[in-house]
């Protein structure tokens, strides 16, 4: 049987430390992290978009994290897809 859990969502300004928290939240309560950031979903694209993928790593633990680095730079991605894509995440965590 599936068991849904509701999310925590994390919000806030630009740089304003929201990964660090996220991640630091995660390790505290064993959960994954699934990105909504509508950069991030791009491969290679490293520089300007935040990614900060050494956050992901709290004492010495690597936490999983979703839909960063999913998709080709210059692939058109749209909400229907990031849709599909979360609800894809959501449901592997929570079976997990």
């Amino acid at each position: 049987m599936l068991t849904i859990y509701n999310p925590i969502v994390i919000t806030g300004a630009t740089a304003g430390g929201k990964t660090s928290v996220a991640a630091n939240l995660a390790f505290g309560i064993g959960a994954e992290i699934i990105s909504a950031d509508s950069r991030q979903v791009y491969r290679g694209m490293d520089i300007g978009t935040g990614k900060d993928i050494e956050d992901y790593t709290v004492n010495g633990v690597e936490i999983p994290y979703h839909l960063i680095d999913i998709v080709d730079a210059g692939y058109k991605y749209n909400v229907y897809e990031f849709r599909k894509d979360f609800y894809d995440a959501f449901v592997d965590i929570s079976n997990r």
